[in-house]
């Protein structure tokens, strides 16, 4: 896989260079955010069946939730174990309270008409929730490379593997809401905007690691468990939930070749 490979070499290149974990994160950022763009871009490439978007959403979901599962919190746990399960439940609540509050009473995948694949305010909703997410994404590589270059790399292989299908998942709403192309072009490159910003305030806040990491945990939790799989699971059948079963054991896949690759 393109994405895994991309990974796998990053990580060598960057044991080979002697460059601060700032610098490091910065340019992962800009190659993650040209991974978003990258999704967007396949959307639009050709046209696509309303059921094939959902099936690729329903990927990136899974992907995302064992993400969090299997790195984030765990190794959030690790560096803080009293401190950490707090900080886990407020990034979870920061989405919440952000996707309930504006708009108000807004529910994602809510529609209007049965004509309608997804109610068009969804898709500014959902970008909201994403941008949320990838800010901590941008976090989460900092704090990573702060700790250690393993541990950043090891985020960062789990960050580009769904941050194509992350970019198709946004323009995917985007489309389904019935949005133009330059909006779905401009929601993915925001996300990757988003991610840099993170980088920047996870520098400036880099005696915080430890929570970073764990709000962003929290963060992820809630776009995929509470958005994403939801939506998706709206489509009959068992499809559906054995195409989030694959993005799940995608991550698991992961780790077992970077586990592999970190033993001497």
């Amino acid at each position: 896989m393109c994405s895994l490979a991309l990974a796998v070499l990053c990580g060598g290149a960057i044991q080979s260079l002697s460059m601060s974990p700032l610098a490091i994160s910065l340019v992962l950022g800009v190659v993650a955010g040209i991974a978003n763009i990258l999704g967007g871009a396949i959307v639009y490439a050709r046209v696509w069946r309303r059921s094939f978007l959902t099936y690729f959403i329903a990927l990136g979901s899974g992907f995302m939730l064992a993400t969090t599962l299997t790195e984030m919190v765990p190794e959030s746990l690790r560096l803080a174990p009293l401190r950490a399960p707090a900080f886990i439940l407020a990034g979870y609540f920061i989405v919440h309270v952000f996707e309930h509050s504006w708009p108000a009473h807004f529910h994602f995948g809510e529609e209007t008409h049965t004509s309608e694949f997804m109610n068009p305010r969804v898709a500014y909703t959902a970008l909201g929730g994403l941008l949320i997410h990838t800010f901590f994404d941008g976090v989460a590589i900092a704090s990573g490379f702060l700790v250690s270059t393993w541990l950043g790399t090891v985020i960062f292989g789990a960050v580009i593997l769904h941050n194509v299908p992350e970019g198709f998942t946004m323009a995917s709403i985007m489309r389904a809401a019935e949005k133009s192309e330059a909006k779905g072009i401009a929601a993915v490159t925001a996300l990757g905007v988003s991610r840099i910003l993170g980088v920047l305030a996870m520098a400036a806040f880099h005696r915080h690691v430890s929570s970073g990491l764990a709000i962003s945990g929290g963060v992820t939790l809630y776009v995929a468990a509470s958005d994403l799989i939801p939506e998706v699971s709206k489509m009959p059948g068992l499809r559906v939930a054995l195409t989030i079963a694959a993005g799940m054991f995608l991550v698991l896949l992961l780790r077992v070749v970077f586990f592999a690759h970190a033993t001497p």
